[in-house]
């Protein structure tokens, strides 16, 4: 059975919005009808989507209700190529409506904003002024100048105020012990790396030698003084007032080998506590991650997230459970039989229930678990995707939204599950740009297992024509492409072609089943499904078979590898930051883990890593490839792609390899538009078979 919708409605309906969106659904149903005006603001001609548009989105989000439920804070970050113009600045708009007002100047990056107890100040943190280190700011929300509040040598991770407001509950990682030293004892050359760790390196840090840890203080306002309250060879995260203020509840690994395992849990310090958190409550002792607390009302119980099936690495559906928190033992699963994964815990005003992100399909919702019965509504449900929320003095939801047509916004939800947009950040980017039709399906896979696309139409598009056609495959493998906004297949499609996103098998959004499926068998079902996207946009006649393109990044990329050594089908593939040959990644990547608990240790089972390489079927492959990857990338180290790369050459394929100097696994902004201009040139020479189109043209046939 095949089932095409434009918008998602199978889970219930799609609660009203304000009345531009009405519009813009209106549109959306017909695609004969453009979505956007052709005229933007000043009467400019609207455009297709371009590269250096990336620069005009803002980013919005964490929304913070202030105490008495009149404001909202949030943050609003740009990006640019010009030094000193990407930023982040904090942001407050009235709950019910209305002008926002910005909080923080220009200049200078400020986030995690919160409110004082009072209501009276709105914080957050910076590194501005005399402070080469993060410390925490503090301004007057009738306006004024922001003030610098600590000023802890090393600055802080984060922050959170105590009930009272007399507090600050800080996170500080221990400095560099070459950062302790008198300039006169500073080595001045970088020693060699000492290490004795089984978990020894991390992409965006490197070697991790030493045994630097982040700690629990407490920032008294009145004097000025920092206490440490945790301790030990363990970092101490997610920490969370009791609401009387006398307790933090904290997450750590404090097994005897926390590299060896994934453990992590829930633990209680008293907040006056004066031997540096010896004495601790621990609250879970679940072998697997608990993580997320935070506390009913009443102070009786911690609600957290937990993963009960370690062994199952990441392909476990995690669940809301609540444990009492004088660890007493007694603990309640709400959500065993939810099957999909839930983030963010809030306890609502009175205790009865507890609201949560929920990963649904394509979709994220928020909702709301009653504590009694686990029994699940959704307050914020629809064809989008729910981000970040905050809950208002009666348990009103304030959430960042985001469609396929439409970046990041803050939304209030009222009883009905009504929306109401609250910000407007990216108004004026949506009037300058022209984006096409997107299309959400659920179709067959080879083995009848229903599988969920996006699919992305030119601007413009014309029954009847068959366009060049890319598929594109999301990272994780545990991930999902979402009804968020994808400027990249925006982008895509704006040059011309259809875009095909699917979530095949490993996606998070299904269940725990339809995860696990990929459990040792990488590219096999979770190729047929992507495979089964590409045919459904062939068979609805948007796809000209002869021109098909496909690529992707981190797990998108090894899948990519899998494709081209099955099928010859397509005309171009992009690779990046794949792996190839699995044993190589062993001791090299930040994988270890999760490397032994898939495929075992690779001297003991080393058929299970080989049976699943595309190296070993190198030779199948002749599809034009473009390889990429970052110099330092340690998620997925770059010998992959060399590896990849190597074997073509030798073999007289047509590639061409590409590593960016000091990149990790993500790549900065000005690596970030050499990628995308490569892959429109990439594929406009081989899928559309002409040069490569000026950024923004078409290209049907």
């Amino acid at each position: 059975m095949i089932e095409c919708r434009m918008s998602r409605t199978g889970r219930g309906r799609l609660p009203p919005l304000w009345a531009p969106w009405a519009l813009a659904l209106l549109l959306f149903l017909n695609p004969l009808f453009p979505l956007f005006a052709q005229k933007g603001p000043g009467g400019q001609q609207a455009h297709p989507l371009q590269i250096d548009d990336m620069f005009k989105i803002k980013r919005v989000g964490s929304p913070q209700v202030s105490p008495d439920g009149e404001w909202v804070a949030y943050t609003v970050s740009t990006s640019s190529l010009e030094p000193g113009e990407s930023g982040t600045q904090i942001w407050m708009v009235p709950s019910g409506g209305g002008d926002p007002t910005p909080m923080t100047a220009e200049g200078y990056s400020a986030s995690s904003p919160d409110w004082s107890p009072d209501g009276k100040y709105l914080s957050f943190t910076a590194s501005r002024g005399d402070s080469a280190h993060t410390q925490v700011w503090v301004l007057d929300r009738r306006m004024g100048e922001g003030q610098q509040l600590t000023d802890e040598k090393w600055g802080i991770n984060g922050y959170q105020w105590s009930p009272g407001g007399s507090k600050l509950l800080l996170s500080i990682r221990d400095p560099d012990p070459i950062d302790t030293l008198p300039a006169h004892k500073k080595p001045k050359a970088t020693p060699p790396w000492e290490i004795d760790r089984l978990q020894f390196k991390q992409d965006r840090v490197g070697y991790i030698t030493g045994d630097r840890h982040t700690h629990l203080h407490l920032f008294d306002l009145a004097t000025k003084t920092t206490t440490q309250i945790t301790s030990g060879d363990y970092d101490a995260g997610s920490p969370t007032w009791s609401p009387d203020g006398t307790r933090v509840a904290f997450v750590a690994n404090r097994t005897e080998n926390p590299d060896g395992n994934s453990n992590t849990d829930i633990w209680v310090v008293d907040a006056a506590n004066t031997d540096k958190g010896v004495n601790l409550i621990q609250i879970t002792t679940n072998p697997g991650s608990d993580s997320s607390p935070v506390w009913s009302p009443d102070g009786e119980w911690i609600a957290f997230l937990t993963l009960d099936e370690p062994e199952l690495i990441w392909y476990e559906v995690n669940d809301l459970a609540m444990a009492r928190s004088d660890g007493s033992g007694e603990l309640r699963i709400l959500t065993g039989e939810l099957d999909r994964n839930v983030r963010s815990p809030r306890f609502s005003a009175a205790g009865r229930h507890i609201f949560v992100g929920i990963e649904d399909s394509a979709e994220n919702h928020v909702g709301r678990v009653n504590v009694r019965n686990g029994r699940i509504d959704r307050p914020v449900s629809g064809s989008f995707n729910a981000g970040g929320f905050d809950l208002g003095p009666d348990d009103e939801v304030f959430v960042s939204v985001a469609r396929t047509d439409l970046p990041g916004e803050i939304f209030a939800a009222n009883a009905d599950g009504e929306l109401t947009q609250l910000t407007t950040v990216n108004e004026d980017f949506l009037e300058g740009v022209r984006l096409g039709e997107v299309v959400n399906a659920t179709f067959p896979s080879a083995d009848g297992t229903e599988v969920e696309g996006i699919f992305y139409l030119p601007p413009g598009y014309e029954e009847g024509l068959k366009y060049p056609t890319l598929l594109r495959i999301h990272g994780g493998p545990v991930s999902q492409y979402s009804l968020s906004f994808n400027f990249e297949a925006h982008l895509f499609a704006a040059n011309g072609y259809v875009v095909v996103t699917t979530n095949p098998r490993g996606s998070s959004g299904y269940g725990q089943d339809f995860s696990h499926a990929l459990w040792a068998d990488w590219g096999n079902k979770d190729y047929e499904d992507v495979m089964a996207g590409v045919d459904y946009a062939i068979q609805r006649g948007w796809a000209d078979p002869d021109r098909l393109g496909v690529g992707g990044w981190s797990y998108g990329g090894i899948l990519t590898d899998h494709v081209i050594t099955k099928t010859d089908r397509f005309k171009a593939a992009i690779t990046g930051a794949s792996e190839f040959l699995y044993v190589t990644n062993y001791g090299h990547d930040h994988y270890q883990l999760q490397w032994e608990g898939e495929l075992g240790l690779p001297w003991e089972n080393r058929e299970a890593w080989e049976r699943i390489s595309p190296f070993n079927d190198v030779e199948k492959i002749t599809t034009p490839t473009l390889v990429m990857g970052g110099e330092k990338d340690w998620n997925v180290p770059i010998n992959n792609g060399e590896q990849l790369y190597q074997a073509l050459k030798r073999m007289g394929r047509e590639t061409q390899l590409v590593v960016y100097p000091g990149q990790g696994h993500g790549l900065s902004l000005p690596y970030q538009v050499d990628r995308y201009e490569r892959y429109l040139k990439w594929y406009g020479k081989y899928v559309k078979q002409t040069d490569a189109p000026a950024d923004g043209e078409g290209g049907k046939k």
